[in-house]
């Protein structure tokens, strides 16, 4: 049997064809080849910013290359999640977001971005508890009671959140909407005011993360009606759902890395496989813990139809609530 000879020209391109297929997976392995930015829409020294920084630290660690965390606060998170749009598609830029970005989605008009368009998601983090608090002498003393009290006095009960376009704000308006009452909303610049003014009986009650509310609950200042999961938090298991008595009622605040449209699919993975990594060490679910973020990843695919069902459920909430915030 004759043996068939390849040539010198034939061998190259075959040689060029292997280099290509192999291209993806050595650019991941490579993957990062500089130091990693992380934008955060929020200020230094709150929750997200902690969460940011526990998780830049074991990436700093994992990748041996610099994580840097920049803080872009402002606009209701779109300063900092139009520079995640904006930056260089190449898996070295990322943003930590949150709900506020299925919400604005919703809400605005005037958004320099496309929240699904513009941003690849990459991995989702978690949620963190947030409960609805209000004061320890407060006449209703879980959500059926708010329920009653507030059809007694319709309009004349308010709730206070984070700001305006905010999970917190949202978790009072499906409130408002599921129940059939009409509780006020005042946005505040953070919770520390809004706790002050909830003790001294400025406001009546507000949404927050559980786990900077939990100090004035554990004083006796302070009361959980329910938190805003779909079931108790495993971190509070005391502490009633808000959907035991409303079913179907959910407005969680999610936490996770989204970067810009365009990162190439094995980098995108390679992100969030170790995310995903570091998310399962001991230390840092403890930590989780701790900050009342209840650890629960995503990969790509996932995560993007997560944001995009939280989308769509929330412009069927906020259909009858009334024109968007601008």
């Amino acid at each position: 049997m004759k043996k068939t000879s390849i040539g010198p020209a034939r061998r190259r391109l075959l040689q060029a064809a292997a280099l290509m297929a192999l291209a993806p997976t050595l650019r991941a392995q490579g993957f990062p080849s500089k130091p990693v930015r992380i934008y955060l829409p929020q200020p230094p020294g709150g929750a997200a910013d902690r969460l940011a920084r526990v998780l830049g630290e074991r990436l700093e660690a994992r990748w041996k290359q610099s994580v840097i965390i920049e803080n872009k606060p402002g606009g209701g998170v779109v300063i900092g999640t139009q520079a995640t749009a904006r930056a260089a598609p190449d898996g070295h830029t990322l943003g930590l977001l949150g709900s506020s970005l299925s919400i604005n989605a919703v809400q605005r008009k005037d958004l320099p971005y496309d929240s699904v368009k513009d941003l690849q998601p990459i991995a989702r983090v978690g949620y963190y508890t947030v409960a609805l608090v209000a004061a320890a002498d407060f006449p209703a003393s879980d959500i059926r009671e708010l329920i009653a009290l507030a059809k007694k006095q319709p309009g004349r009960l308010s709730f206070g959140s984070n700001g305006i376009g905010t999970s917190a704000q949202l978790a009072g308006e499906m409130l408002n909407h599921m129940a059939g009452i009409q509780l006020q909303h005042v946005p505040y610049n953070g919770a520390a005011k809004m706790y002050t003014d909830i003790v001294g009986k400025q406001i009546p009650m507000g949404f927050s993360v559980a786990s900077s509310a939990e100090t004035f609950v554990r004083s006796g200042q302070l009361k959980v009606l329910g938190v805003t999961s779909t079931k108790r938090s495993p971190l509070y298991p005391d502490w009633p759902a808000i959907a035991e008595t409303l079913p179907g009622y959910e407005a969680v605040n999610w936490a996770g890395f989204a970067a810009p449209v365009g990162v190439p699919r094995e980098i995108a993975q390679r992100l969030a496989d170790d995310i995903v990594a570091v998310l399962a060490m001991p230390e840092v679910a403890k930590t989780m813990a701790e900050m009342g973020v209840e650890v629960s990843p995503q990969g790509p695919d996932e995560f993007k139809a997560f944001i995009q069902s939280e989308i769509r459920r929330f412009a069927e909430v906020t259909k009858p609530l009334g024109a968007p915030t601008n």
